[in-house]
């Protein structure tokens, strides 16, 4: 793994294309439900998803992802930030800065919106072992048409039948935005001339003392000279630049107390490196930032469908109502190991993140920032297979072809379809305070 926080290292050309006419064409996917390009099937799943809660709300969702021009050093191309590998795969996360408008309207009436400065990332992966079989013709077994493997991904053209089968790379796997560090504007409306006024008070009170004082009485004697008028104008310029230090210093300190603070709530390393290593007995490529990925994209797949019950990849008890008012889930940038578990061949990973989340109840849209937990299992027996594979899915009941990611049960005869799954499940999700 290589981190590049400190260099400005552009990403590849191939990537960069892919990550701007992915994130410039992110709105059109959430607010109209276009399709998206670039993205893997459950990228392009979830925003399906989230689209399809919006229309469930009967509101509409100005989405628009821009290009901030001005106001960064870095232009707006994007920066390779890191990168991994495995045995089958590369992966590399793209950054730029990016500005990021949403605006909520209901019976043509705008009812929220903001603008926000953000940097966006967004992980690319392509194979690097094997071949990529895109242009490979295959006989349909049910209607005998040939197609090209891509044009199977999403079912026969000409009978629909399914097929399970992985992501044709290079893909997009993952995205997410991060607020850039600045002060809020509140935070300055309002810290900054309290402390503005407590300094120069400050100033005031202590002038007899800094006159008695052999270090400063010359020049305070010299101002005293000068005037009234000018001893307050030094008085008051004292007190706004005091109380601007003042202000920078407990802003500092907040972040600091507030980075502590996460970093315990959110696991420790010796959690995660005891997980992968446990991980890559199992599959000896395991990477921690797979996981990671996979997690964000599982929980934010079972937050906007409608019924999590139908998913193949959630296994827990029925959501908090409050998760289906969210509209807009944005992963913030920190994800931690709590503990895991291993027991009956089946190991159970408990996780934490923050999210931002935007939410509408009572025809009312809010902002929060909470944690969610959730807890993740699969198999031990069973190794992640990372080569290309292609199966046709055929219901065991009445043998009818369908797609279980996006219905569970089959549509012919209602049975639930049971898939023994290789890779992780969802299996509780909550928001903690």
């Amino acid at each position: 793994m290589g981190k590049n926080y400190f260099q400005a290292i552009p990403i590849k050309p191939s990537y960069d294309e892919k990550l701007i006419s992915f994130s410039s064409s992110l709105g059109d996917a959430i607010g109209k439900g276009k399709t998206i390009p670039f993205a893997d099937n459950d990228v392009t799943y979830t925003l399906n998803l989230q689209n399809e809660r919006i229309k469930e709300k009967n509101i509409e969702f100005d989405y628009e992802v821009y290009k901030r021009t001005n106001d960064s050093p870095l232009g707006n191309i994007f920066f390779d930030v890191e990168d991994w590998n495995d045995e089958h795969y590369e992966s590399t996360v793209g950054f730029a800065s990016l500005g990021v408008k949403r605006q909520v309207r209901q019976n043509d009436q705008i009812i929220y919106k903001d603008n926000l400065r953000r940097v966006f990332y967004g992980t690319v992966t392509d194979i690097i072992s094997g071949y990529q079989p895109d242009n490979e013709s295959h006989t349909c077994p049910n209607c005998g048409a040939v197609s090209t493997i891509a044009e199977l991904q999403n079912g026969c053209p000409f009978c629909g039948t399914q097929y399970k089968m992985d992501d044709l790379f290079p893909k997009i796997t993952s995205f997410y935005f991060f607020d850039q560090i600045r002060i809020s504007k509140k935070w300055l409306m309002i810290g900054l001339p309290v402390c503005a006024v407590i300094c120069t008070i400050a100033v005031f009170a202590c002038a007899p003392y800094l006159s008695s004082n052999p270090l400063f009485a010359g020049e305070m004697r010299r101002i005293n000279q000068e005037g009234a008028y000018h001893a307050v104008i030094y008085g008051l310029s004292a007190g706004l630049t005091l109380g601007a230090l003042l202000f920078l210093l407990i802003d500092l300190a907040y972040k600091i107390a507030k980075a502590i603070v996460d970093l315990k709530r959110m696991g420790t390393a010796k959690s995660r490196e005891r997980f992968e290593l446990r991980m890559k007995k199992i599959t000896p490529e395991f990477s921690y930032e797979y996981f990671k990925n996979k997690a964000i994209s599982l929980i934010k797949m079972t937050v906007y469908s409608k019924d999590e019950g139908e998913l193949l990849c959630y296994k827990g008890e029925p959501l908090p109502a409050e998760f289906k008012d969210i509209i807009d889930l944005n992963y913030a940038g920190t994800f931690g190991i709590m503990d895991f578990s291993e027991e009956n061949g089946i190991i159970s990973a408990e996780t934490k993140s923050y999210f931002d989340v935007l939410s509408i109840k009572d025809n009312t849209v809010s902002f929060t920032q909470p944690v969610i937990s959730a807890t993740f299992q699969r198999r031990t027996d069973i190794p992640v297979n990372l080569n290309f594979s292609m199966t046709r899915i055929d219901c065991p009941s009445c043998a009818r072809s369908f797609n279980p990611v996006k219905n569970k049960f089959c549509p012919g005869c209602g049975r639930e379809y049971e898939l023994i799954t290789d890779d992780w499940v969802l299996v509780d999700l909550k928001m903690v305070q």
